[in-house]
């Protein structure tokens, strides 16, 4: 179900988007990017004839928080769409439903932070069912929260039986997936960094025998070097994972998928932007030594095997890539990608918190295919999860 399915003409529209926006200590938003995300949904709402009513989470708080109130992202999101916001002051009640039920074509409003109330985290189904008073039609554009069975993201679902639909984001969000899970262009490359196996585990096993080639970066990919019985210094590992990295080797031997690990590493002996560094097998870093980047080597050879796919997606960096003379592996990839998708038209998935840090880093976000909005969500799908929120509205 997409917006062209509603009916939206005179209607209010209740949009659950994902605001949960950074703000400095003087509450002013530091990166607007996923409310700049949620506009095109707005715009193509108002331009149908429907007023609209925004609800979304901001932060953790333990009950009603004043920095923590959606009131401060009420300038920006009026700037951006060119029309004055209105704000309820509750997002359920009478203070809701006091602005909402006023609403005029082409008019929009924005409710208070849902997770005020814990009944939203709870998934209650009487808080969810205030919720759906405020519109008369339901829009999903909140990917980033749609692996959440909370009140506004799956339960409010079934109070809208027919008048609910994915916004363009969410549409977005799951059209770029399924260009790399269900229909891929081979060959398909899944490239996985980060820290620790534990956090990737189930999304390795998942994608081992889907996957032409798998790329195993980061820190993560020393335990699967220790596995093979390497030397691997002070480098991050989990023992205890050792068993599972070596299912998973096996695994991929038996599919047939080419498994990648760094070939050589950039050291050092210390966990330093300032630390003496040295290039070493993987397989043999010194006692003393500690792996934060993949070598020369790798990078040429991780770089190829990008070039050489037509389907990409990469979740996780290569090193430490938040310091400079570590994030030269994280960088070669992310331009690897940026020029198959230029030149050889391949389609490349960027997913996960440090994976689209890293591609806004390299000044390239705007150079692949699709940039994902949600690092929890993203993850839950490539680990063969269904997500309540997407369930929620196809059901």
């Amino acid at each position: 179900m997409t917006l062209s399915d509603l009916q939206i003409q005179g209607q209010r529209a209740l949009v659950r988007v994902d605001f949960n926006v950074p703000l400095d200590s003087a509450h002013h938003i530091t990166d607007d990017t996923r409310i700049r995300r949620a506009i095109p949904t707005i715009q193509a709402l108002l331009d149908g004839g429907a007023s609209v009513v925004l609800m979304s989470h901001l932060g953790r708080p333990k009950g009603p928080d004043a920095g923590l109130s959606l009131k401060h992202l009420v300038g920006r999101i009026s700037e951006l769409l060119g029309t004055d916001v209105a704000f309820a002051s509750d997002c359920v009640g009478d203070a809701a439903l006091d602005v909402t039920q006023q609403l005029k074509p082409g008019e929009v409003a924005l409710l208070e932070n849902l997770r005020f109330h814990p009944e939203e985290k709870a998934g209650d189904e009487f808080f969810a069912g205030q919720l759906a008073e405020n519109g008369d039609v339901y829009v999903n554009d909140a990917f980033g929260t749609a692996h959440r069975a909370h009140a506004s993201t799956a339960v409010i679902a079934k109070f809208f039986p027919e008048d609910k639909a994915f916004g363009l984001l969410m549409h977005n969000e799951i059209e770029a997936l399924n260009k790399v899970l269900a229909t891929p262009a081979k060959p398909l490359l899944a490239i996985i960094g980060g820290a620790k196996v534990s956090s990737k585990l189930t999304i390795l096993e998942n994608l081992v025998d889907r996957v032409d080639r798998l790329i195993v970066g980061g820190g993560m990919a020393y335990t699967f070097v220790k596995a093979q019985g390497g030397a691997i210094g002070t480098s991050l590992v989990e023992d205890d994972m050792l068993d599972k990295a070596k299912r998973i080797l096996e695994k991929a031997q038996a599919a047939g998928t080419e498994l990648l690990l760094p070939q050589d590493t950039l050291c050092a002996d210390d966990f330093s932007a300032e630390a003496n560094t040295a290039i070493h097998p993987t397989h043999a870093i010194p006692d003393d030594w500690m792996g934060l980047d993949i070598g020369p080597k790798t990078r040429k050879a991780f770089v190829q095997t990008v070039l050489e796919s037509r389907t990409i997606l990469w979740n996780g960096p290569m090193g430490v890539f938040e310091m400079d003379v570590f994030a030269g592996g994280t960088n070669d990839v992310a331009e690897a990608l940026a020029k198959v998708t230029a030149e050889h038209d391949a389609f490349t998935l960027i997913g996960g918190g440090d994976s689209v840090a890293a591609i806004h880093k390299a000044g390239l976000a705007s150079a692949v295919s699709y940039v994902s909005t949600g690092g929890g969500a993203m993850l839950e799908v490539l680990e063969g999860k269904v997500l309540p929120g997407i369930a929620a509205i196809q059901d």
